[in-house]
């Protein structure tokens, strides 16, 4: 029998590319399905693993608005540095990848970048959400107001453990009137 004959650079980008798309990291978890128009509106981050652009991130909003041809316009919108710091904006589109569950988005910033966007979990009354990606780099756990109850956000934060995230990198932007609330919880869990 007379093997084809492969080149050893030819080999090597084959394994590279091959690999690429290969994880040691279990597939996270998203929602069976999310209904896209009760998911639309402002949602206040009151958790993350941020972003290099939002560590200094206080009053952080991001707000989905779906257009007519499926895609999702968002906003993300917080001051920077300080409560009264400048105001900073950001306006991806996000794409839904799987129209079966609504859970799957790639966030494009850049074109023609899709960054990685999953709906992990939403409440029956879509009233919070967690937010994350495969690689397990960036969390946001979002509110329809700018806190939750100890025991809600809690909950939230047990989910996204399972799902593979460090609670140590997880981090509670401030909002203008609950400064004091998020700071004594962060401290509470921390201590205990």
């Amino acid at each position: 029998m007379n093997l084809p004959k492969i080149s050893l650079p030819t080999l090597l980008l084959v394994l590279v590319f091959g690999c690429l798309g290969c994880s040691a990291v279990d597939e996270i978890k998203t929602e069976s399905y999310v209904d896209l128009e009760r998911f639309m509106g402002q949602w206040y981050v009151v958790a993350s693993i941020p972003t290099f652009f939002e560590k200094e991130a206080h009053n952080p909003k991001e707000s989905y608005r779906l257009n007519d041809d499926g895609t999702i316009a968002t906003t993300f919108t917080f001051n920077s540095g300080a409560l009264n710091g400048f105001q900073r904006a950001f306006y991806p589109t996000g794409f839904v990848r799987d129209t079966r569950s609504n859970a799957v988005w790639g966030m494009q910033f850049v074109w023609p970048i899709k960054a990685d966007f999953r709906i992990v979990f939403v409440d029956d009354d879509y009233s919070h959400t967690v937010i994350g990606r495969q690689k397990r780099d960036f969390l946001w756990i979002m509110a329809r107001q700018p806190n939750l109850e100890d025991s809600v956000l809690e909950k939230l934060i047990q989910l996204a453990v399972e799902q593979g995230y460090s609670r140590d990198d997880i981090i509670f932007p401030l909002h203008d009137s609950i400064q004091i609330k998020q700071t004594s919880f962060l401290e509470s869990k921390k201590n205990g």
